[in-house]
């Protein structure tokens, strides 16, 4: 049984390309399918769904297109609120927040407190989220601290979330067979899983062809 499914969410861009659109709509339609994504992930039970939003290496895109990612981000929090309320979904945020600009956020930490008590499935996007950054965080954290010997467990308390359980299963889009900087420590075991779908046409079936890979599996973490 799954308990926190993960998605780098990539192809946006080249899907726009192939259609001959502007990336902005393959962003656009990526947003859309995030949200069917998560919808198909409530109705399956999972609990912890995390979705790779924007990186600390998407900085270096044209500025226009930054900007367009955030006005999308916002857009679709405010419109979805009243959903998420009435489906119990927690919205939360993995990444460095504060260095955001400060309208967004703002926009973050007010949709972080307003979903709080909702449990039904927390919702988590990686944004502005970088896992190297979050390991030298985590070490400053702890210096800051006055740890002086740390154990796995320790540590796991300075990272952006500690309290999310790592990813089972991390399920990237695209035919890209790399993890690209994401939660580096918490998917020291978690099963990876790499398609050739691009996000936007990423459908309900590959999810379910992706999760019957997942329960053939045998999770060793290390032992036989």
């Amino acid at each position: 049984m799954i308990t926190h499914l993960a998605f780098i969410m990539d192809g946006n861009g080249r899907w726009a390309q192939k259609k001959g659109l502007p990336r902005a709509e393959g962003h656009r339609r990526g947003a859309q399918k995030a949200e069917k994504v998560v919808e198909w992930c409530a109705e399956l039970g999972i609990k912890y769904v995390t979705l790779y939003t924007f990186s600390t290496e998407n900085w270096k895109r044209p500025k226009e297109e930054i900007n367009y990612l955030f006005l999308l981000l916002v857009n679709t929090i405010k419109r979805k609120f009243n959903h998420m309320m009435k489906q119990g979904v927690r919205l939360r945020f993995c990444g460095v927040i504060d260095e955001l600009p400060k309208q967004i956020a703002d926009i973050c930490r007010e949709f972080e407190e307003k979903t709080k008590h909702n449990d039904k499935i927390q919702v988590i996007l990686a944004l502005n989220y970088g896992g190297r950054r979050e390991l030298i965080d985590a070490f400053n954290r702890a210096i800051k601290a006055g740890v002086k010997s740390l154990s796995e467990d320790d540590f796991k308390q300075f990272l952006y979330l500690p309290d999310v359980p790592d990813p089972d299963f991390v399920i990237r889009t695209s035919g890209e067979i790399r993890i690209s900087n994401f939660l580096l420590w918490q998917t020291a075991y978690s099963e990876l899983y790499f398609t050739k779908t691009l996000w936007p046409d990423f459908a309900r079936s590959d999810l379910l062809r992706a999760l019957d890979d997942f329960n053939k599996r045998h999770r060793k973490f290390g032992g036989l």
